[in-house]
């Protein structure tokens, strides 16, 4: 298979405008991926899919990051007269990264038995409502992973056929997988309750007043 510089150049000339970016990967993995823009992410999708030499067939799997709001440190080179001579010096600045998230889609061929390429989107920013396209057009199989990017992240996929949660319960508020995420410990709209999750939702529960000096009783929890 092509080098990811070379699928890069190959994506830019076929798709006028696509602003790519190589992502590296420090692990030992060294799976380098493809940042692409949210404008062009579909006519790029579409050519991984369709191109004779790559022929990106199968979306194996799609997942979410989340990236909190970060401050970077960097050494700055700057000339400064000291002591009367002009000198090099090199200062510290920091810069604030705005947190934001992303979907990574893992990419096969199983007409050419390799793989994987890996790209990503990013989204503007962690608010309510931070949106990318949905691939689901291009890759059928992205369909139920895209949903459960939603409800674990709350990435808004544009375009996607059933946008909607897949593993937490409609009246769930929030997103599990951000890392801000706080666990509540009552479980308000928990249909069935059970072993931890009953132990912390007795503690919302107020005892009966008691009457003729019977103890009070906690009212158990029903369902």
């Amino acid at each position: 298979m092509e080098s990811l510089d070379q699928i890069k150049s190959r994506i830019e000339a076929a798709v006028p405008g696509a602003k790519i970016d190589i992502v590296p990967n420090g692990s030992p993995s060294q799976q380098h991926s493809l940042l692409i823009d949210n404008e062009h992410a579909v006519a790029v999708a579409k050519f991984l899919r369709v191109d004779s030499a790559l022929c990106l067939d199968f979306c194996s799997n799609i997942t979410g990051v989340d990236w909190l709001d970060r401050v970077v440190k960097k050494a700055i080179k700057l000339k400064k007269v000291v002591d009367g001579q002009e000198k090099e010096i090199v200062e510290t600045a920091e810069e604030k990264i705005p947190g934001y998230l992303e979907a990574i889609y893992h990419l096969y061929s199983m007409t050419h038995k390799h793989g994987p390429v890996i790209i990503r989107m990013r989204t503007r920013d962690r608010a309510e409502g931070a949106r990318v396209v949905s691939l689901t057009p291009i890759w059928r199989s992205a369909e139920f992973q895209e949903r459960e990017v939603f409800d674990l992240y709350g990435i808004h996929f544009e375009g996607h056929p059933d946008q909607r949660r897949i593993l937490m319960w409609d009246e769930f508020q929030d997103y599990p997988m951000r890392k801000d995420y706080r666990e509540p410990d009552d479980y308000e709209w928990e249909p069935t309750p059970h072993d931890e999750v009953l132990e912390k939702a007795k503690g919302h529960f107020q005892p009966r007043p008691q009457i003729d000096g019977a103890e009070g009783i906690v009212e158990p929890l029903k369902g």
